[in-house]
């Protein structure tokens, strides 16, 4: 059984989010993707899966614990916090 990360998020300024998690992906090298109010994170490891981020909901993550996926990961989550709110829980 993997190792999953858990959140909760309601981003207010959702246009500088966008822009500012753009930035950081093309800095990283990180694939990025915008689907209606939904942005889609993708690394290039088959073993963790793509994380979407939703202007306003819940999801989940399995990284498998797979660095530098899983601390990237939770870094952009508690980063919605500067744009909104974010509650974050991992197992």
């Amino acid at each position: 059984m993997g190792y999953s990360i858990y959140y909760h998020t309601k981003v207010e300024r959702w246009d500088d989010f966008r822009r500012f998690i753009e930035t950081v992906c093309n800095g990283i090298g990180l694939d990025l993707s915008f689907v209606g109010d939904s942005i889609l994170i993708s690394p290039e490891c088959r073993f963790v899966e793509s994380l979407m981020i939703h202007r306003s909901g819940e999801g989940s993550v399995k990284t498998n614990r797979v660095e530098p996926y899983h601390s990237l990961y939770l870094l952009v989550l508690h980063s919605i916090s500067s744009f909104g709110s974010v509650e974050v829980w991992e197992d």
